[in-house]
């Protein structure tokens, strides 16, 4: 059983009789005694990709989705669907943008750690690493001993993702991503 608090991107529970995802959530306690508190959440149906938006109450179980994980591996893009490989079965299957769900930003050559998502032997999802490295193909230039504090600036990756990088990077570099929020981690030596 899965509850409330266990409760992160990438969580796979029943909800009203179907295997849904958490694709994003917040918490909000209404009262300062927290009580009440509720996890709004983004959950993606599995089955059809419909997104729900709900607002569930602390404290609520929900059971396990009965699935099973492969190794994969990205093997391409054609502009409107991505192409995948279970590395176990070599089976080849594809997603749309939608069914990825914005994952589609960190998916470039060479990325390692991927899981196809099998539910009654059926491939529905793919996951993430919790970091991928990336290659800057757009930034502002570099600008030294202009302030004393961090500044960051906004970079795009060869996959069009968008990250704020320290002020000291520059075009062609690699860095390591989150692909838990986006965030920048580090320069890859």
């Amino acid at each position: 059983m899965i509850e409330t608090n266990a409760f992160k991107k990438g969580v796979c529970l029943i909800y009203k009789g179907e295997p849904m995802i958490i694709a994003d959530y917040t918490v909000s306690t209404p009262t300062a005694r927290g009580g009440n508190t509720i996890f709004k959440t983004k959950l993606r149906n599995l089955k059809s990709g419909q997104i729900l938006n709900e607002s569930i109450r602390s404290g609520e179980k929900f059971e396990e989705v009965d699935m099973e994980r492969h190794k994969a591996s990205f093997m391409y893009s054609d502009g409107t669907s991505w192409h995948f490989m279970d590395d176990e079965s070599f089976d080849q299957f594809s997603f749309d943008k939608e069914a990825l769900g914005g994952t589609e930003l960190y998916l470039s050559d060479g990325i390692e750690g991927l899981q196809a998502v099998l539910i009654d032997g059926v491939i529905l999802a793919i996951e993430l690493p919790l970091s991928v490295e990336m290659t800057v193909t757009e930034c502002d230039p570099t600008i030294k001993g202009a302030t004393a504090q961090a500044q960051l600036k906004p970079a795009t990756t060869e996959s069009g993702l968008v990250v704020p990088v320290p002020s000291y990077l520059s075009v062609g570099e690699r860095i390591r991503v989150d692909t838990r929020d986006g965030h920048f981690l580090e320069r890859v030596k």
